[in-house]
């Protein structure tokens, strides 16, 4: 792991972003709550706290960091669903990491809850949207 010690303590914030490119008839049944496995949304939003607060378990070498607030939030489109993390701290090292693993399980979330219904399904733009430190 990189040696952050001399670095001071800073309030941090990420927020990524992901997409569920789905079919419209997979939405429909998203917002009917028409899907097998139940409330999709709700299961997905859980999954990405979750991912966000396990980032330095999963990932090499990552820092664990005291998470201090992660919000994982969504918007329905029709042909899509786009997923936001946000996540903050206060520490010696950024939470891009948390914010981009949560917003990957919540799609990889989504996907499973949903490939019984739409064999199309893709998930891409994972990336960093915002980065501030304080």
């Amino acid at each position: 792991m990189v040696n952050v010690g001399a670095k001071p303590l800073q309030k941090r914030r990420a927020v990524a972003t992901a997409r569920l490119v789905c079919q419209p008839a997979t939405i429909r049944a998203l917002r009917a709550k028409a899907l097998p496995k139940g409330n999709v949304l709700t299961v997905a939003n859980v999954a990405g706290i979750q991912a966000a607060k396990r980032t330095g378990d999963l990932i090499p070498l990552c820092h664990p960091l005291a998470l201090s607030h992660v919000e994982v939030t969504f918007k329905l489109r029709r042909n899509g669903i786009e997923i936001f993390c946000a996540a903050e701290t206060s520490a010696q090292t950024g939470v891009e990491m948390e914010a981009l693993t949560g917003a990957s399980v919540a799609a990889l979330t989504l996907y499973d809850m949903c490939k019984a219904v739409d064999k199309t399904m893709r998930i891409e733009g994972v990336r960093v949207i915002e980065k501030v430190k304080e």
